[in-house]
Parts: structure tokens; sequence; C-alpha cells
């Protein structure tokens, strides 16, 4: 298998049984293929795995291993729609953080994990970003806990933009130790 490959099975119900839908690359649309995930294989590689299609809604981080029901992957329930491949990454990492929307207010550059972004920085609210290098995960509580987030090189103006429904974020980390 090539070092960007992944593969990820989709199990109907739990304990990986029932219908299955194995995926190698990105899918928009997962209904299509069954009406309820319970459990998930991850043979290689890192995903995100979405609530909604189309990238939307809770966002779930998995590396290799098994997740043999929706509570191992801390999910709320069984509806996954979408996922996509997080590509594996060997560089350097970097991304600026700002306190207020459209890259306003106090900005911190960063290249390593943050436990607690509070304690660092002095503030929980990052309204927008911008990521020049490296995949990051952000989460709404300290110590990687919480909703996740997924973000790859670009610019998210607002929180809005990594799919948030507040500027809440209590830690981040880069993705680079889980393969």
């Amino acid at each position: 298998m090539k070092p960007n490959m992944g593969k990820i099975i989709f199990y109907e119900d739990k304990n990986f049984k029932g219908r299955c839908y194995e995926c190698s690359t990105d899918c928009d649309n997962l209904h299509s293929y069954f009406s309820h995930c319970n459990s998930i294989r991850v043979e290689s590689g890192c995903w995100m795995v979405y609530e909604h299609p189309n990238y939307m809604g809770y966002q779930y981080f998995l590396k290799r291993g098994e997740y043999p029901d929706y509570q191992g992957w801390m999910g709320f329930d069984d509806c996954i729609r979408s996922c996509r491949m997080i590509p594996h990454y060997k560089g350097s990492y970097r991304m600026k953080i700002y306190e207020r929307p459209e890259f306003g207010g106090h900005m911190m550059e960063c290249m390593d994990d943050c436990p607690s972004a509070y304690d660092r920085f002095h503030y929980q609210d990052i309204h927008s970003c911008n990521v020049m290098e490296g995949h990051w995960l952000f989460y709404e509580q300290p110590n990687y806990r919480g909703r996740q987030y997924f973000l790859r090189p670009g610019e998210y103006r607002r929180f809005s933009d990594w799919g948030a429904m507040s500027s809440r974020i209590g830690s981040f980390r880069r993705i680079t130790d889980f393969y």
C-alpha cells in the first residue's frame, strides 16, 4: 500500500457486524451505503469522520485501530455520513492563531502542541487562524478533549470556517505522531 493510502471500514452494527463499507479515499456521502454506523475499523492511515454529508457536523479523528462502538470514537450517536483521509505529512508545522475574526487582535504563532490554550496564551477564544504548514486538530477543551476540528493548510477567517459553533478552543495538536 502506498504511504498516502488509507483504509477504513464502516459497519452498521456494533463489534464489526452487519453490512459494511470499505473506503480508501474521501467520501462526502456515506448515507448511500448504510443508514447508521456503530463500529469502525481503521486499517491504515488517519481519518476524520463527520456526522453529516459534505464534511459537516461533529468531527472525529480516528487513527489506526478498532472502534467497536460509537463511544469508542467519542461519538454522540451512530450517525457518520462522510469521511476524509488525512494525508501523511513530513515537514514543519506552523500556524498563526488570532483572538478576533479576519485575523484581528492578538496573534500567536504556533509550531507545537498546546494542551491548554488558556495557560499558554491567557485566552481561550480563537476566532481566526492561518495554517501555513501541517495538519492540526483543535479541541474545545483543554488536554485534547471535547469536540474536534480538523485544520489543513489554509486561511480560516472565522471559527465557522473550521466547522465550530463557537470560538472556544481549549487545546490543539499537530497530526504527526499518529501514523
